[in-house]
């Protein structure tokens, strides 16, 4: 079945806005890894900016990017079990699939998205979805980041009632990338699916109760 979903990925709008987004809960990585990725990042970026210019600069800057994401990523499954897990937790986990679908069609159509015990990846594609801010606030002007500033709020509330908690429940800052091409959005979707595979928690991405994948052909 894997093999079947990898071959027949939703749809591709070259045209469109495609976006691989991912959010972690508050306090889901020690400080001090955040720190030494934080270092690593400014390292590599001072050495692409002086090694550069121009078009590869920018490529350059963007594959670190991605480099980055892609280490993060990694300490979330490996500190899966010192960092909160409220995601693990099948009620809430509910609530923010609930808020995801909720938006489906609205706001973004839903290509892919994954619940992890600590963190959320999703693939969105923005093509043809232009809305009127639903609000005066400093993120409606972007709607990417508005978007993400309901989505959060609205599953930071509802997840803290069914676990009876206050407090930060997301981390504040979330990771956005912009899909360019066919290749890295097949990469980028099979990548956000096949996660609980990758950190131990399931035998095939369909196992994974917490994981969509549209059917779009």
């Amino acid at each position: 079945m894997s093999d079947y979903y990898r071959r027949k990925l939703p749809h591709w709008h070259p045209k469109g806005q495609m976006f691989f987004i991912t959010f972690r809960l508050a306090n889901s990585l020690p400080r001090h890894i955040i720190q030494a990725l934080k270092e690593e990042r400014e390292h590599e970026r001072q050495r692409v900016l002086s090694a550069f210019h121009g078009a590869q600069q920018k490529d350059e800057l963007y594959k670190l990017d991605k480099k980055v994401f892609g280490q993060y990523d990694k300490w979330l499954d490996q500190c899966m079990e010192e960092s909160p897990r409220w995601l693990a937790e099948e009620q809430v986990a509910s609530i923010v699939a609930g808020e995801l679908y909720a938006l489906n069609g609205k706001r973004y159509r839903m290509v892919a998205f994954c619940i992890m015990p600590n963190h959320c990846h999703i693939v969105i594609d923005t093509f043809g979805y232009i809305f009127a801010p639903a609000h005066n606030g400093v993120t409606a002007p972007y709607p990417l980041a508005d978007t993400l500033k309901i989505l959060k709020g609205r599953t930071a509330r509802f997840c803290n009632q069914a676990l009876g908690r206050n407090g930060a429940f997301w981390h504040h800052e979330s990771y956005d990338h912009l899909v360019r091409e066919q290749q890295e959005y097949e990469r980028i979707v099979w990548y956000t699916i096949n996660n609980p595979v990758k950190a131990g928690l399931a035998q095939s991405w369909d196992d994974w109760k917490f994981t969509f994948l549209s059917q779009e052909a």
